[in-house]
Protein backbone atom coordinates (compact mmCIF):
# COMPACT_ATOMS: atom_id res chain seq x y z
CA UNK A 1 0.00 0.00 0.00
CA UNK A 2 1.14 3.49 -0.79
CA UNK A 3 0.97 6.95 -0.97
CA UNK A 4 2.81 9.49 -3.40
CA UNK A 5 3.24 12.83 -3.47
CA UNK A 6 -0.78 13.04 -1.85
CA UNK A 7 -2.67 16.01 -1.21
CA UNK A 8 -5.92 16.70 -0.64
CA UNK A 9 -7.46 19.53 0.25
CA UNK A 10 -11.23 21.58 1.42
CA UNK A 11 -12.53 24.59 1.48
CA UNK A 12 -13.92 25.43 4.81
CA UNK A 13 -15.50 28.73 5.45
CA UNK A 14 -13.91 30.10 2.20
CA UNK A 15 -10.51 29.19 2.96
CA UNK A 16 -9.07 26.16 1.95
CA UNK A 17 -7.19 23.30 4.00
CA UNK A 18 -4.59 21.17 3.30
CA UNK A 19 -6.13 17.77 4.97
CA UNK A 20 -2.87 15.99 3.17
CA UNK A 21 0.34 18.04 1.82
CA UNK A 22 2.32 16.46 -0.63
CA UNK A 23 2.34 13.28 1.64
CA UNK A 24 4.43 10.19 0.65
CA UNK A 25 3.90 7.08 2.88
CA UNK A 26 4.71 2.75 2.28
CA UNK A 27 3.26 0.60 4.39
CA UNK A 28 4.37 -3.07 3.64
CA UNK A 29 2.14 -6.20 3.64
CA UNK A 30 1.84 -7.50 7.41
CA UNK A 31 2.77 -4.17 9.11
CA UNK A 32 0.70 -2.64 11.76
CA UNK A 33 0.91 1.15 11.84
CA UNK A 34 -0.46 3.20 13.93
CA UNK A 35 -0.91 7.13 13.05
CA UNK A 36 -0.73 9.82 15.71
CA UNK A 37 -1.31 13.56 15.85
CA UNK A 38 -3.89 16.93 16.91
CA UNK A 39 -7.18 16.88 15.79
CA UNK A 40 -8.17 17.96 12.44
CA UNK A 41 -4.71 16.96 11.01
CA UNK A 42 -6.17 15.12 7.88
CA UNK A 43 -5.61 11.31 10.13
CA UNK A 44 -9.35 10.18 9.09
CA UNK A 45 -8.62 11.72 6.03
CA UNK A 46 -5.86 9.73 5.10
CA UNK A 47 -7.57 6.46 6.01
CA UNK A 48 -10.42 7.17 3.57
CA UNK A 49 -7.38 8.34 0.93
CA UNK A 50 -5.99 5.00 1.63
CA UNK A 51 -9.37 3.06 1.89
CA UNK A 52 -10.42 3.80 -1.80
CA UNK A 53 -13.33 5.99 -0.37
CA UNK A 54 -12.68 9.77 -0.97
CA UNK A 55 -9.98 10.33 -4.00
CA UNK A 56 -6.80 12.55 -3.34
CA UNK A 57 -6.99 16.09 -5.16
CA UNK A 58 -3.46 15.57 -6.50
CA UNK A 59 -1.09 12.03 -6.42
CA UNK A 60 -1.48 8.47 -6.29
CA UNK A 61 -2.25 5.67 -4.07
CA UNK A 62 -1.84 2.03 -4.69
CA UNK A 63 -2.63 -1.17 -3.41
CA UNK A 64 -0.44 -4.35 -4.23
CA UNK A 65 0.45 -2.22 -7.68
CA UNK A 66 -3.18 -1.35 -9.29
CA UNK A 67 -3.72 2.70 -8.89
CA UNK A 68 -6.98 2.70 -7.05
CA UNK A 69 -8.33 6.08 -8.92
CA UNK A 70 -7.41 5.16 -11.92
CA UNK A 71 -9.87 1.87 -11.40
CA UNK A 72 -13.48 2.32 -12.18
CA UNK A 73 -15.93 2.90 -9.12
CA UNK A 74 -17.28 -0.30 -9.55
CA UNK A 75 -13.74 -1.88 -9.50
CA UNK A 76 -12.55 0.36 -6.93
CA UNK A 77 -15.51 -0.95 -4.48
CA UNK A 78 -14.79 -4.55 -5.51
CA UNK A 79 -11.31 -4.03 -4.54
CA UNK A 80 -12.47 -2.54 -1.06
CA UNK A 81 -14.98 -5.40 -0.25
CA UNK A 82 -12.64 -8.36 -0.66
CA UNK A 83 -9.31 -6.72 0.28
CA UNK A 84 -10.20 -3.87 2.69
CA UNK A 85 -11.82 -3.95 6.20
CA UNK A 86 -13.17 -0.53 8.06
CA UNK A 87 -13.18 -0.35 11.80
CA UNK A 88 -14.90 2.74 13.14
CA UNK A 89 -14.93 4.69 16.52
CA UNK A 90 -18.87 4.82 16.15
CA UNK A 91 -19.46 0.84 15.14
CA UNK A 92 -21.48 1.54 12.32
CA UNK A 93 -23.72 -1.40 13.87
CA UNK A 94 -27.46 -1.30 12.46
CA UNK A 95 -29.56 -0.81 15.49
CA UNK A 96 -32.41 -3.38 14.49
CA UNK A 97 -30.52 -6.03 13.66
CA UNK A 98 -28.84 -8.80 16.02
CA UNK A 99 -25.19 -9.19 16.46
CA UNK A 100 -25.43 -12.25 13.94
CA UNK A 101 -27.21 -10.07 11.85
CA UNK A 102 -25.18 -7.07 12.02
CA UNK A 103 -21.86 -9.79 11.03
CA UNK A 104 -23.57 -11.39 8.13
CA UNK A 105 -24.35 -7.71 6.16
CA UNK A 106 -20.76 -8.22 4.07
CA UNK A 107 -21.41 -11.93 3.53
CA UNK A 108 -24.81 -11.53 1.85
CA UNK A 109 -23.63 -9.21 -0.28
CA UNK A 110 -20.75 -11.07 -0.85
CA UNK A 111 -23.66 -13.60 -2.17
CA UNK A 112 -23.21 -16.43 0.34
CA UNK A 113 -25.71 -19.11 1.18
CA UNK A 114 -27.60 -18.06 3.97
CA UNK A 115 -26.70 -21.52 6.19
CA UNK A 116 -22.63 -20.53 5.36
CA UNK A 117 -23.53 -17.09 6.49
CA UNK A 118 -24.97 -18.00 9.55
CA UNK A 119 -22.55 -20.50 10.43
CA UNK A 120 -19.08 -18.20 9.44
CA UNK A 121 -20.77 -15.16 11.34
CA UNK A 122 -21.30 -17.16 14.58
CA UNK A 123 -17.65 -18.67 14.26
CA UNK A 124 -16.25 -15.21 14.61
CA UNK A 125 -18.77 -13.44 16.82
CA UNK A 126 -17.54 -16.75 18.95
CA UNK A 127 -13.75 -15.95 18.14
CA UNK A 128 -14.12 -12.20 19.79
CA UNK A 129 -15.99 -13.73 23.11
CA UNK A 130 -19.75 -12.98 21.84
CA UNK A 131 -20.84 -16.80 21.54
CA UNK A 132 -23.34 -15.86 23.74
CA UNK A 133 -24.84 -13.35 22.43
CA UNK A 134 -25.91 -13.58 18.86
CA UNK A 135 -29.03 -12.67 19.47
CA UNK A 136 -28.61 -9.55 21.02
CA UNK A 137 -29.20 -5.90 19.16
CA UNK A 138 -26.26 -3.30 19.61
CA UNK A 139 -28.70 -1.47 22.69
CA UNK A 140 -28.80 -4.88 24.49
CA UNK A 141 -24.42 -4.63 24.62
CA UNK A 142 -21.74 -2.90 26.08
CA UNK A 143 -19.86 -0.49 24.19
CA UNK A 144 -16.68 -2.93 24.52
CA UNK A 145 -18.87 -5.73 23.18
CA UNK A 146 -20.63 -3.68 20.08
CA UNK A 147 -17.16 -2.83 19.20
CA UNK A 148 -15.70 -6.63 18.84
CA UNK A 149 -19.16 -7.20 16.59
CA UNK A 150 -17.67 -4.59 14.78
CA UNK A 151 -14.60 -6.48 14.43
CA UNK A 152 -16.16 -9.85 13.66
CA UNK A 153 -18.09 -7.95 10.71
CA UNK A 154 -14.52 -6.86 9.49
CA UNK A 155 -13.12 -10.03 9.29
CA UNK A 156 -16.33 -11.36 7.72
CA UNK A 157 -14.69 -11.09 4.09
CA UNK A 158 -11.07 -12.06 5.90
CA UNK A 159 -9.33 -8.58 4.13
CA UNK A 160 -6.02 -8.45 3.70
CA UNK A 161 -5.88 -4.48 5.08
CA UNK A 162 -7.81 -3.29 8.38
CA UNK A 163 -8.10 0.40 8.83
CA UNK A 164 -9.33 1.46 12.00
CA UNK A 165 -10.41 4.84 13.12
CA UNK A 166 -10.08 5.72 16.78
CA UNK A 167 -10.76 1.84 17.32
CA UNK A 168 -10.76 2.52 21.77
CA UNK A 169 -11.21 6.18 21.48
CA UNK A 170 -15.17 5.15 23.45
CA UNK A 171 -13.89 2.66 25.63
CA UNK A 172 -12.43 2.07 28.74
CA UNK A 173 -8.69 1.18 29.68
CA UNK A 174 -9.14 -2.44 30.00
CA UNK A 175 -11.98 -2.73 27.58
CA UNK A 176 -9.56 -0.83 24.69
CA UNK A 177 -6.66 -3.06 26.10
CA UNK A 178 -8.98 -6.22 25.18
CA UNK A 179 -9.86 -4.51 21.35
CA UNK A 180 -5.74 -3.81 21.19
CA UNK A 181 -5.54 -7.84 22.19
CA UNK A 182 -7.23 -8.90 18.87
CA UNK A 183 -6.15 -6.17 16.59
CA UNK A 184 -2.71 -7.51 17.34
CA UNK A 185 -3.98 -11.47 16.65
CA UNK A 186 -5.02 -10.01 13.45
CA UNK A 187 -1.81 -8.47 12.55
CA UNK A 188 0.12 -11.80 13.37
CA UNK A 189 -1.97 -13.77 10.79
CA UNK A 190 -0.81 -11.59 8.64
CA UNK A 191 -3.01 -8.65 7.65
CA UNK A 192 -1.85 -4.80 7.46
CA UNK A 193 -3.52 -2.90 10.07
CA UNK A 194 -3.21 1.33 9.91
CA UNK A 195 -4.89 2.50 13.14
CA UNK A 196 -5.41 5.95 13.62
CA UNK A 197 -5.60 6.87 17.11
CA UNK A 198 -4.91 9.85 20.06
CA UNK A 199 -4.16 6.41 22.65
CA UNK A 200 -0.53 6.53 23.25
CA UNK A 201 -1.07 3.21 24.96
CA UNK A 202 -2.77 1.49 22.27
CA UNK A 203 0.03 3.60 19.96
CA UNK A 204 2.48 1.60 21.47
CA UNK A 205 1.40 -1.83 20.58
CA UNK A 206 1.57 -0.77 16.80
CA UNK A 207 4.66 -1.90 15.30
CA UNK A 208 5.39 1.52 14.57
CA UNK A 209 3.99 5.24 14.95
CA UNK A 210 3.98 7.97 12.03
CA UNK A 211 2.78 11.61 13.06
CA UNK A 212 0.12 13.24 10.82
CA UNK A 213 0.21 17.28 11.05
CA UNK A 214 -0.32 19.91 9.47
CA UNK A 215 -1.27 17.58 6.47
CA UNK A 216 2.40 16.01 6.44
CA UNK A 217 3.75 12.45 7.54
CA UNK A 218 6.54 11.98 9.57
CA UNK A 219 7.97 8.97 11.82
CA UNK A 220 6.85 9.87 15.58
CA UNK A 221 10.67 9.30 17.09
CA UNK A 222 8.70 6.64 19.58
CA UNK A 223 8.31 2.98 17.39
CA UNK A 224 5.58 1.12 19.37
CA UNK A 225 6.47 -2.13 20.87
CA UNK A 226 4.93 -4.34 18.50
CA UNK A 227 2.79 -7.14 19.14
CA UNK A 228 3.35 -9.39 22.29
CA UNK A 229 4.55 -12.42 21.66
Amino acid sequence: MRLETVSKSYMHRGKTVAALDDASLEIAPGDFVAVVGPSGSGKSTLLLVLGGMLSPSTGKVSLNGDSLYDLSPNKRAELRRKKIGFVFQTFNLVPYLTALENVQIPLYLAGLDETVQRQRAAALLERVGLGDRLDHKPSELSIGQQQRVALARVLANDPEIILADEPTGNLDPVTGGQIMDLLEEMNREGRTIVMVTHDPRAAARAKRTLRLADGRISPNGHPGTGPSA
